[in-house]
């Protein structure tokens, strides 16, 4: 499904001179699969999924979706794939205050140019699925950290995206509305998706098909 070869990413650094964060990341990840990538604070691990989801450019080396080299595609190309094939679950849940829970939810379908009555439906029903709901026409500051990565999730899922990137979706969420969203990656996988998620949870990791460590840029791996 997915597979990254070579993949540099550096930043500037202090006077100019750059600052590597990636160096010739090697990365394969099949439909059905759970890959957990682990390692410290400033290792790499959310640019990487940056890069893997189409947010930013590698410097070298190539990112693929089965047999598309999406990443020499143009800027325009690019988004396009994003809202087709790539779903993103961020930490910080990046929803938009000023919409409701579930126009939240629907901002993926409008990436696609999609507004039908079949797409509300769905997004209502992935809503009831994870008990929010009843909360579909509050605002994010309205909603608990429980609820808010829960309606991102839905946001993540609705477009069916064979891929789905997950930084650290359980990092503020109490042991509660952590496992829903872990029973819904590891049913992700199972349906058939690619999922690759950046955790520091052992209980994620329990989950995992593999495991990898970023360190100093490089992949160390997989561990099992």
């Amino acid at each position: 499904m997915l597979r990254a070869s070579g993949v540099v990413k550096t930043y500037p650094g202090p006077h100019g001179v750059p600052v590597p964060v990636l160096r010739g990341i090697d990365l394969t990840v099949k439909a059905g699969e759970l890959a957990v990538i682990t390692g410290s604070s400033g290792s790499g691990k959310s640019t990487l999924l940056n890069v893997l989801g189409l947010l930013e450019d590698p410097d070298t080396g190539d990112v693929w979706f089965g047999d598309d080299q999406v990443s020499a595609w143009s800027r325009r190309a690019k988004s396009r794939a994003r809202g087709r094939w790539v779903g993103f679950v961020f930490q910080a849940f990046q929803l938009l205050p000023s919409l409701t829970a579930l126009d939240n939810v629907l901002l993926a379908a409008r990436y696609v140019g999609r507004r039908d009555a079949a797409t509300r439906r769905r997004a209502l029903e992935l809503l009831d699925t994870f008990g929010v709901a009843e909360r579909r026409d509050h605002y994010p500051p309205q909603l608990s950290g429980g609820e808010q990565q829960r309606v991102a999730y839905c946001r993540a899922v609705l477009n069916d995206p064979p891929l789905l990137l997950a930084d650290e979706p359980t990092g503020n969420l109490d042991d509660d509305n952590a496992a829903v969203i872990l029973r819904a990656l590891r049913e992700r996988a199972a349906a058939g998706g690619a999922v690759i998620v950046v955790s520091h949870r052992g209980d994620i990791a329990e989950l995992a098909t593999s495991i990898v460590r970023i360190q100093d840029g490089k992949l160390m791996g997989p561990a099992r």
